[in-house]
């Protein structure tokens, strides 16, 4: 059995263009409903050299067609702590009245080369105050807060600065009392963190700033994921447990970098979550149209972000080849049953 998402046919639905900092891409979008529509987050950059990324908002009744809720980023590096910074793959979760943005950060953004094959040659930026030692730049994860989808700020930092941390994702709801969320921290790697590929980890938090209890709950197992896994959009709460996509992505030849990017899927328990109670060994969705194989930045990713159920239905949106967005979507009661199949 094969699990078939159906793409929307006006896929990609969203594409760059029309202002200077979303011209050259658009990708990996947070998604909330809310207020009878569908607010989307988007990751965006006006150029590859230096590859500085903001964060746009789009608004959509129909959750297809997208118009910009403003003429600027709702969230940029300056408003992290850098002007030369990027901020990226925003996630959106509404928890206790209030919306969150979980968002990766780097202080200084790197210059990209796409290579048309695999991913990208990238470089550290010469920029004031920079010595391009990379120890210096890595990605952590922080926290934004709002309370009307509109407008941002930063709450707080998710992760430590000394470490390359992100997927950051937060639970819709609190677990016994306490925060939860998802990372890919890629340190934590070797016999003493029970891996030697980056997986995925959950933590708690009684404040959103503080963490501990690092469980590692899934690692690489299978040949999609050889490389590495992270999360995908916000768990979503379901009979069976918490629904769980997220990427695989698979190395194919290392010298030239080529690798696919994929989308998995696995349940967890809903009162402790470190527990896996299924997980598919087949991918759900891999790259199979043009725009999922070839696009400006890196070719062959799906990388899933974020989404909603409607009417039975899950409504997945994810970045095309680092370059585009589209949405997908499939039954719940047919992914569940896939992942029963195949677990």
């Amino acid at each position: 059995m094969k699990l078939h998402l159906q793409r929307h046919p006006d896929n990609p639905i969203v594409k760059p263009g029309k202002y200077d900092w979303r011209k050259a891409t658009v990708f990996n979008p947070g998604i909330i409903q809310a207020n009878g529509k569908v607010y989307l987050y988007e990751r965006t950059a006006g150029q590859l050299r230096p590859f500085i990324c903001y964060i746009g908002m789009m608004e959509s009744e129909d959750g297809v067609r997208f118009r910009h809720s403003a003429d600027q980023p709702v969230f940029t590096p300056e408003m992290a702590g850098s002007i030369y910074g990027s901020v990226q793959d925003p996630r959106i979760t509404a928890l206790d009245g209030r919306y969150y943005m979980t968002y990766a950060y780097r202080p200084f953004a790197w210059s990209s080369h796409p290579t048309g094959v695999g991913v990208p040659e990238s470089f550290q930026t010469e920029f004031p105050g920079f010595d391009g030692d990379p120890q210096k730049n890595q990605t952590r994860s922080g926290i934004a807060i709002s309370d009307d989808l509109y407008h941002w700020e930063h709450l707080c930092w998710a992760t430590p600065l000394e470490l390359d941390d992100r997927d950051v994702v937060l639970f819709p709801e609190k677990i016994n009392g306490r925060y939860a969320m998802l990372r890919r921290p890629l340190q934590y790697v070797g016999p003493e963190y029970g891996t030697d590929k980056a997986g995925i980890w959950l933590s708690y938090s009684d404040d959103l700033e503080n963490w501990d209890s690092d469980t590692l709950i899934a690692k690489p197992e299978f040949s999609w994921e050889n490389n590495r896994i992270g999360g995908g959009l916000p768990p979503i709460r379901t009979s069976e447990g918490w629904l769980v996509i997220y990427h695989g992505v698979e190395t194919l030849h290392e010298a030239d970098r080529t690798v696919i990017y994929r989308a998995g899927a696995m349940l967890l328990d809903l009162e402790d979550p470190t527990k896996v109670l299924k997980r598919s060994r087949a991918f759900i969705m891999e790259p199979e149209a043009y725009y999922e194989q070839f696009g400006l930045y890196i070719p062959n990713v799906i990388f899933p972000t974020g989404g909603y159920v409607e009417e039975g239905w899950l409504h997945l949106y994810y970045g095309a080849c680092d370059t585009a967005i589209g949405r997908a979507s499939v039954r719940m009661e047919e992914l569940l049953e896939f992942i029963d199949q195949h677990t």
